[in-house]
């Protein structure tokens, strides 16, 4: 009788381990498809392929859009964390402190391009995006607010100097920059701290 419990206990482990393996492993197949075709063209059909399961299979562990987009968005996070905002807090120089901030967002940009441009475009086609895009925005207010003090700007010139910082970080921002053959992600960075530099500065 005792000898049935070390038993039972282990397959209830191994069930367990090869549970949390399936899950893994869909939420890859489905992060890799959203990368690649996109969120709205990815079908359960065709995660349970990539995965090498049945559909019902992906069902199982994912109910609901919302579950498997909570699962991808987090798996994509771990793996591809954004810059770190505290470093860029701790730089006093407002010009230095926005130049490293967008040399390394604009880096992220490049390492995660696949992956945004294709959310980005779906955002208004999935209705499970906007939710999981929720912490990535939050993110960017935060960072905006830390890139946008010091400037020494007020009233008008600091709602204009607010709109440049925002411009400035947005992932799109980087994408029209560097859509010009030849601007390299220096150049990019330098011309996007100009124009914030520029509205800190503006009078009237």
């Amino acid at each position: 009788m005792n000898d049935q419990k070390p038993k039972r206990k282990y397959e209830l482990k191994q069930r367990a381990e090869e549970m949390a393996e399936t899950r893994l492993r869909i939420t890859e197949a489905a992060v890799e498809l959203h990368g690649t075709i996109g969120p709205a063209r990815t079908t359960v059909s065709a995660i349970a392929e990539r995965a090498g399961v049945q559909r019902h299979t992906v069902y199982r562990h994912f109910p609901t859009d919302a579950d498997m987009f909570s699962a991808c968005s987090a798996h994509y996070r771990a793996a591809h964390p954004m810059p770190e905002l505290e470093p860029w807090r701790a730089i006093a120089d407002p010009h230095a402190r926005l130049a490293r901030a967008l040399d390394e967002l604009y880096a992220y940009y490049e390492r995660t391009e696949p992956m945004f441009s294709r959310v980005i475009r779906d955002a208004e086609l999935v209705d499970a995006i906007p939710r999981v895009l929720a912490p990535r925005l939050a993110y960017m207010a935060e960072a905006a607010g830390i890139l946008a003090a010091g400037w020494g700007a007020r009233g008008r010139r600091r709602r204009l100097l607010d709109a440049a910082v925002e411009h400035a970080i947005d992932f799109q921002t980087w994408r029209s920059l560097t859509a010009n053959d030849g601007i390299t992600r220096a150049e990019a960075v330098e011309l996007a701290t100009g124009l914030v530099a520029c509205a800190a500065l503006r009078t009237g």
